[in-house]
Parts: C-alpha cells; structure tokens; sequence
C-alpha cells in the first residue's frame, strides 16, 4: 500500500512539509509507503472549465505545461491520498486551489478516479484560519466520495518558522494519530477488498435552480 501528499506550500522544506512527514511516519512505521510530492512552488494556471478532460475522458487535463496530469495519475495508483497546505489569509494558496480545481474535476470527470481512496488533510497555520482552509480542502475528499481519515482534533498545526510547528505538542499528536487513523482505515480496506463489495458508482444527477 502506498500513499501520496501533496505539499502545496510554497516552502518545500516548511511546516506544511513537517507536518506530512509526521503523519508520514506513522504510516511508514505500519509498513505502508510513503511520499510527497511538492506542487506549492510550481506554475500551475486554474481550471480552464473547458470541458475537455468530461468529453475526452483520457484523465488528463487540456492544459499539459505544468506537472498536473502526472500528479493525477501518481495519486490514481495510490491507496491513500494526503493533502497540506498553508494558510493564505484564511484559505488554501492560490497554486494549491488551481491544482486541486484542476485534478479534482478531471478525477470526476472521468469515472471517480479517487473515489474509495482513503484520504485526510492537514493545515500549518501561524495563529488563525486553519480551520476554515482545512474546511476547503476536505470539500475535495468529501465530493470525490473517499474515504476520510480523523484524529483527535482538527487536524491542524501552528507554528510560524520552519521547525515551529514541533513546539506545538498537541498538534504534533494529532498528526500522529491522524497517520494511525490512516494506517488502520487503509489496512481495514485492503483486508475487506473482496469480501466486503464497495458500492456501485451511480450516475450523476446535476440540478440548478434555474426554473
């Protein structure tokens, strides 16, 4: 089994980093790899809402001059995604919300290629506007009907500096309780693979409230 994180910080060594590392230890530590994938620092433009990747439905986005298209495939052959950010005046920073827009929708568009994945995030934050960012990335997980992971709080950490967030003792163990939830959600599903069905994929119903 293996999971992928996504570090959409635009430190790559920062405190988004350390604290997927620290769930990524757990992880490890139950035999299941592990790795991150740093997207923070990259070019990567928003969602063009085109509509290529729902008519195409090859898995890839129509834009191809960033590292979004690999991404999405590292994390279709994954068992477990995780997802970091920061915060950027309360919400998720600008690249990390053009590649999830982006990844997400060409997920969906094509059959729910994370769907039943087990999946958590996880917010470094220097005082405020963790729980709202954190509120954003799990709109993500949830939509895509995957498996969410908790801990023993909301699964954010504080601190300003890089190494910082090592200080915050409580947000240390909710990482680490996070990564025990993830192991054992991931090992629970790989056991029940053939015994236990998932539910069949439905055909989406879409609605507005134009009359």
């Amino acid at each position: 089994m293996r999971v992928v994180a996504i570090n959409g910080s635009p430190n790559k060594k920062g405190n988004t980093a350390q604290a997927l590392e620290l769930v990524g230890a757990r992880l490890v530590a139950h035999g299941i790899g592990f790795e991150v994938v740093h997207i923070g620092n990259e070019v990567i433009r928003g969602c063009k809402a085109c509509g290529v990747c729902r008519k195409n439905r090859d898995e890839k986005c129509s834009v191809t001059t960033d590292a979004v298209n690999e991404v999405i495939q590292n994390m279709k052959t994954a068992d477990g995604i995780l997802l970091g950010a920061p915060v950027h005046y309360s919400g998720v920073p600008g690249t990390m919300k053009s590649f999830l827009d982006r990844a997400f929708y060409v997920a969906g568009s094509n059959g729910g290629l994370f769907r039943h994945k087990v999946a958590a995030a996880v917010v470094a934050v220097r005082r405020t506007g963790g729980s709202s960012t954190l509120d954003q990335l799990n709109h993500f997980l949830a939509y895509s009907e995957m498996i969410l992971a908790c801990s023993n709080y909301w699964t954010v950490i504080h601190g300003r500096v890089p190494g910082e967030v090592v200080q915050d003792a409580e947000g240390v163990q909710i990482m680490e309780v996070l990564g025990e939830s993830m192991a054992w959600l991931l090992k629970m599903r790989e056991q029940t693979r053939e015994t236990v069905p998932a539910p069949q994929p439905v055909q989406k119903v879409m609605t507005n409230f134009v009359r």
